[in-house]
């Protein structure tokens, strides 16, 4: 009987659709229903336990789980918080989900930075990484635990100022708060324990986290196509951002030639009009779906 790798995956919400969004670009099908807590992949031996998100990192460390999908950010908080027993590390950096631990308070308030936490009361949910910068920064304040709805303590009198997670900022401003200190930037996260793959498992490992990394590749990489007279390309080649040497093909008896590269960072506007004026022309920029090194 084969053996069937097991990713623990956060059951629903951003990071949840962000996670199955990523095993479909690796190739696998799978479906979710309703509550279930298994999914398995039909076409890999592998299996989605659909859990709480901060229950997976521990799923990782006890072997429930070979590997997790989870955020930073609570990777950091569980294994703080058990003391630094827990044997869950980070794995692959996955690119999405990006978010910051950020400290905030009342926008035209008294607490303005760090130094003016002295004394005062923090609400979070994140008491393990709020106690360890609080710690290393010599900060005497007491942090309030709470288990949501933390951008409302201020008003409600709990907590003079909040240690919570930030995207867009837009919550913060709604609640009359700024932010004044990040402590912690987060994004998704692949785990695994540092125990060894037995057995298949690790060779059905070796192939998803192989696919993980072309999807990733992929994901800021462009290809790019266009035509320069030949004289033009070592200057051109220089533009190309984070490209290998590019295929050069000559187009026929004329002095032009075409010039096709895959570019592994961010192709701006301004890289296209530095082109131009090198003499590009009829540049095209294509999505690259899949790339596997």
């Amino acid at each position: 009987m084969t053996e069937r790798l097991r990713i623990a995956v956060q059951k629903k919400g951003r990071l949840a659709d962000d996670s199955f969004a990523m095993l479909k670009k690796c190739g696998l099908r799978f479906s979710i229903r309703g509550g279930a807590l298994l999914a398995r992949v039909k076409n890999a031996p592998i299996d989605l336990l659909l859990v709480r998100d901060d229950d997976i990192p521990s799923f990782v460390s006890t072997g429930a789980a070979d590997l997790g999908m989870a955020g930073e950010n609570v990777l950091v908080e569980e294994v703080l918080t058990s003391g630094n027993t827990m044997d869950a590390l980070i794995d692959r950096r996955l690119g999405f989900s990006r978010c910051s631990l950020c400290l905030a308070a009342d926008a035209n308030g008294q607490i303005q930075s760090a130094a003016d936490l002295e004394g005062t009361k923090i609400a979070t949910t994140y008491p393990g990484v709020l106690g360890k910068y609080l710690k290393e920064n010599n900060i005497n304040a007491t942090s309030v635990e709470m288990k949501g709805a933390v951008e409302l303590a201020p008003s409600i009198d709990i907590a003079d100022s909040i240690c919570d997670l930030v995207s867009s900022g837009a919550t913060l401003e709604a609640n009359g708060l700024a932010a004044f200190e990040t402590i912690l930037n987060s994004e998704a996260v692949l785990i695994k324990s540092s125990r060894e793959f037995a057995g298949e498992k690790q060779a059905i490992y070796d192939s998803l986290v192989s696919r993980i990394d072309g999807v990733i590749r992929s994901a800021d990489s462009k290809y790019i196509m266009l035509n320069a007279p030949k004289s033009a390309v070592p200057e051109i080649s220089k533009i190309l951002p984070g490209s290998d040497a590019p295929t050069i093909i000559p187009l026929g008896d004329s002095d032009l030639v075409a010039v096709q590269a895959v570019c592994t960072e961010n192709v701006f506007w301004e890289t296209l009009e530095d082109l131009k004026s090198k003499g590009a022309r009829s540049i095209l920029v294509l999505p690259i779906e899949k790339m596997l090194g």
